[in-house]
């Protein structure tokens, strides 16, 4: 189930991390334990930082270099490019779930309807 899981979040990960973003802004380590967290699921380095990278080049986050701290760290914040990408990702992602769903449900009542004439 773990490889399922890690093959579709794969493909909304872009999302998955606007949305992290959007809830707080974040460094790249940061990102990468909170989906291990939230999702059981591990994405090293060599996957978050170029698709960071590609988002920032796309004008979806923006990165800023926190030299405050002991170790400096490029914080994301995201842009309103972003939020409205992630708002058309959400409700595409909403879409398709509750497509299935209905499917699932349709199939459950043929199945019940099949039952009662029997």
């Amino acid at each position: 189930m773990n490889k399922l899981r890690q093959s579709m979040l794969k493909g909304i990960l872009p999302a998955v991390i606007l949305n992290m973003i959007e809830k707080q802004p974040m460094h790249g380590y940061q990102i990468i334990t909170s989906i291990r967290r939230q999702y059981h699921v591990y994405y090293g380095p060599s996957t978050i930082y170029p698709l960071l990278n590609k988002l920032e080049k796309e004008g979806y986050i923006k990165g800023e270099w926190n030299l405050t701290t002991e170790r400096p760290r490029k914080i994301y914040t995201l842009t309103s490019q972003g939020k409205k990408y992630l708002d058309e990702a959400k409700t595409e992602l909403r879409l398709i779930t509750s497509s299935i769903i209905i499917l699932e449900q349709q199939e459950i009542i043929k199945e019940w309807i099949l039952q009662q004439t029997a």
